[in-house]
């Protein structure tokens, strides 16, 4: 279970440009059906296409602008963006399960603040590392890093990853007075 997100940006881009150019072209028709003037003038239109040459430089830019939107949608298409879910190991009865990648951070930031003598403290889960870094008012501050590491590291074996993180924490202490 590796959910990723949706490509629902480009896939939106898409379908408004694709629904202007009907709906434009539905107004045209409907316009020429009632004997209107048309916003388009189908007659220029093809007259000014009728005019250009393969080896002109405005077919030439066309082509390669859309085959760059072309390929920038392909690539979004087909490159993976970042897990949605993270996938926890099989519990007894093998079945697939995951925690929200915003939960399991939120998870891990509540096991490092409860650590005595922390003011504050930032967690970055990213695939096989987690950072903390904490803020401290104590002007002593031995093992309160591995305080947290321990904590952080306790949580994570409660959640049961299915590829356990590496645990650091960093601390930022305040000025001794």
């Amino acid at each position: 279970m590796k959910r990723r997100p949706r490509r629902s940006l480009p896939a939106s881009l898409v379908a408004l440009v694709t629904m202007a150019a009907g709906a434009l072209a539905a107004v045209t028709a409907v316009q020429l059906l009632l004997g209107e003037p048309p916003w388009i003038s189908y007659d220029a239109v093809a007259r000014a296409l009728h005019g250009l040459r393969w080896t002109d430089t405005a077919v030439l830019l066309i082509g390669i602008g859309t085959a760059l939107v072309g390929l920038l949608l392909l690539l979004c298409a087909f490159v993976p963006g970042a897990r949605t879910v993270l996938p926890l190991a099989p519990g007894d009865g093998s079945v697939d399960c995951g925690a929200a990648q915003r939960s399991y951070r939120n998870a891990l930031h509540s096991a490092a603040a409860r650590v005595d003598g922390v003011r504050d403290v930032k967690v970055k889960a990213r695939g096989r590392s987690v950072r903390a870094v904490v803020r401290t008012d104590r002007t002593n501050t031995t093992g309160l890093a591995e305080a947290v590491e321990r904590a952080v590291t306790q949580r994570i074996d409660q959640l049961g990853p299915e590829r356990r993180p590496t645990v650091t924490s960093k601390l930022k202490a305040a000025r001794s007075k």
